[in-house]
């Protein structure tokens, strides 16, 4: 049966099938074959996961489109991780977290940069004025060239999103 054959196939005959295929796709687009192997069996797990275990006449396509939100989210973390570390960096040793809270710190940023990625780019923009650059919100609408009142929604909003994350 060839991968354009109806019916769609299952996901044990996509992986017996497509596993080489897909580790091989992502090998090129890590340069690791370990981080290849991790990620082309994460994206099988999310196959299984989801609502359906069967899939379209376009396995390949499929495929790849899952472990390409798997690499974007992979990519995602590690960038959240090494700016962790960076901050952890200039702290005493004395103060640097355990390892397993360091883990649920960067999962709970993680978290909250997902929910800041989905919100409206002014939004977002309020937030990070507010939170990282320290600006006041007067000094805010005017950067941003709009009201007082707009930036308390907005910022309540982005706020909101944050505390659902976690």
């Amino acid at each position: 049966m060839s991968t354009n054959d109806f019916p769609p196939k299952s996901v044990e005959a996509l992986y017996l099938e497509h596993h080489g295929w897909l580790k091989g796709w992502l090998r090129r687009s890590t340069g690791c074959s370990e981080q290849a192997a991790d990620l082309a069996q994460d994206t099988f797990l999310r196959l299984l996961a989801g609502r359906s275990h069967e899939v379209t006449k376009h396995p390949r396509a499929m495929l790849q489109r899952v472990a390409r939100n798997l690499l974007i989210d992979h990519w995602r973390r590690r960038e959240v991780e090494r700016a962790w570390l960076d901050s952890t960096a200039q702290l005493p040793a004395s103060e640097v977290p355990s390892p397993e809270t360091q883990a649920l710190i960067v999962e709970s940023l993680l978290r909250v940069e997902s929910a800041l990625s989905r919100l409206p780019a002014q939004t977002r923009r309020v937030f990070e004025l507010s939170q990282i650059d320290g600006l006041k919100q007067r000094a805010i609408a005017n950067e941003l060239n709009i009201s007082p009142r707009t930036v308390r929604r907005q910022l309540r909003k982005a706020l909101a999103a944050c505390i659902l994350a976690d």
